[in-house]
């Protein structure tokens, strides 16, 4: 299990693919604050709420100065799908070999339904103008987290 990012950390720089297949790079968010979040898979229903929530906050987001990217294990052909049944406006980047979910400390051991299992571990890392970890956030809820985050940055 990978090590879990704390206040004050660079970071990891990623590019991954979009839905559309064009590779993003977190250096193209440079200058900007991003909010990376981490869910296990599309089109599910808890992960759909947050995408969702994500989207009908990203104008209010954007107008702080915040970039939204949704990371999951998914390919871009599913992260399209998705995007289009539920005509979301985040950026969506698959991660099939989930080094950028590890990198984050969001893949790991996890409790389902009372179960250990490996899997995604959804989180939330908001990052500053630099590339600098000011939040990140673990074992999240898919709904009601979009308006945690507005109400802890005092947005």
């Amino acid at each position: 299990m990978s090590a879990r990012l704390q206040p004050g950390d660079t970071a990891p720089a990623f590019t991954l693919p979009d839905a559309d297949g064009k590779q993003v790079s977190l250096a193209d968010h440079k200058g900007r604050k991003v909010i990376v979040y981490f869910y296990p898979a599309a089109l599910t229903p808890g992960c759909t709420k947050q995408a969702c929530d994500f989207t009908d906050n990203l104008d209010f987001l954007a107008g702080h100065g915040y970039d939204v990217i949704g990371i999951s294990p998914d390919k871009p052909e599913k992260l399209a799908k998705f995007r289009e049944k539920e005509e979301l406006k985040v950026t969506l980047l698959g991660d099939p070999d989930k080094t950028v979910l590890e990198a984050y400390g969001a893949f790991g051991e996890k409790k389902l339904y009372g179960k250990t299992v490996t899997g995604v571990i959804r989180s939330t890392v908001i990052l500053d103008e630099d590339g600098k970890v000011e939040r990140a956030l673990y074992n999240v809820k898919a709904t009601g987290h979009v308006a945690k985050i507005i109400k802890d940055l005092a947005l």
